[in-house]
């Protein structure tokens, strides 16, 4: 192996250690705890944008995070399964407290699972605007839905 080529995988070694080592996730793969100090939840999520992308944090006595999609609705922040009970999902039936990191800050929130026809619709909206690739909710036999709450 050329030395260059040994440079450049152990600094691709090293930033992969880097991103795993601070605890919460890296692109598709699971983290534990997210970092930081926890901010006070904002009235309305309208200064995040209508829609991007979060890391949400499951499970408090065994920290589980993962990379998420948010949609923001009526100033009302959502993160959505799908139809899939996902880890993540199948942790905040058992504790709805979890954390989410949007734009840098950290939040200390309550995920309550969204059931009521008409805002799942709302949100449907929303989220299907959005990309062609967005599956539309209210044609699924189950949704995993979240709206994130102060606790």
């Amino acid at each position: 192996m050329s030395r260059s080529r040994t440079v450049r995988s152990s600094l691709a070694s090293s930033a992969l250690l880097a991103f795993v080592a601070c605890g919460g996730p890296f692109l598709l793969l699971p983290g534990g705890a997210l970092d930081g100090d926890v901010a006070p939840a904002p009235a309305r999520w309208d200064a995040v944008g209508d829609a991007g992308t979060a890391q949400l944090e499951t499970n408090a006595a065994d920290p589980y995070s993962v990379n998420v999609a948010y949609t923001v609705v009526d100033g009302r922040l959502y993160v959505n399964a799908g139809d899939t009970e996902t880890r993540w999902a199948r942790h905040i039936a058992g504790d709805p407290r979890v954390r989410l990191r949007v734009d840098g800050a950290l939040y200390a929130l309550r995920a309550e699972r969204v059931t009521a026809a008409g805002e799942i619709a709302s949100f449907a909206e929303a989220w299907t605007a959005q990309s062609i690739f967005r599956r539309d909710p209210r044609g699924l036999d189950a949704v995993w839905l979240f709206r994130m709450e102060p606790r």
